[in-house]
């Protein structure tokens, strides 16, 4: 099984978002084999506790413009790994030390990356 065409088009809508707010690392991974529950995962790393509260903002606000319902949301107060379910995409925003201790990489090696051409959507946006 892989990720539907909406949940693909909802993971660029999240990496767009994420990139906006200058995440790093933007990663997303088709986990709708292994997983039941989703179908994909983006991981985004902030740089501090308000750039990670700012990324998971952004990408809550793209989101719900692009007709998804936010079902669940958790650690936003604390800013160190914010959790934003939307059903078939689940978006993770770490703070730098929390993304390497966790890896979710790693658990999800055997996952297929889903490409995000994020240097075309930047370059676009640094056109006057």
């Amino acid at each position: 099984m892989t990720a539907t065409d909406r949940a693909i088009d909802l993971v660029r809508v999240a990496a767009r978002a994420a990139d906006a707010k200058q995440g790093d690392d933007i990663v997303a991974l088709d986990v709708s084999g292994p997983l039941p529950l989703a179908d994909a995962f983006v991981l985004v790393t902030g740089r501090n506790e308000r750039n990670v509260q700012a990324i998971a903002a952004e990408v809550e606000e793209k989101m719900i413009e692009a007709g998804a319902k936010p079902l669940r949301r958790e650690g936003r107060a604390e800013g160190r790994w914010i959790l934003l379910d939307f059903g078939d995409v689940i978006v993770h925003v770490f703070h730098e030390e929390e993304r390497l201790f966790y890896s979710l990489e790693r658990l999800w090696k055997d996952c297929p990356v889903i490409p995000l051409d994020l240097s075309e959507h930047a370059s676009a946006a640094d056109t006057p």
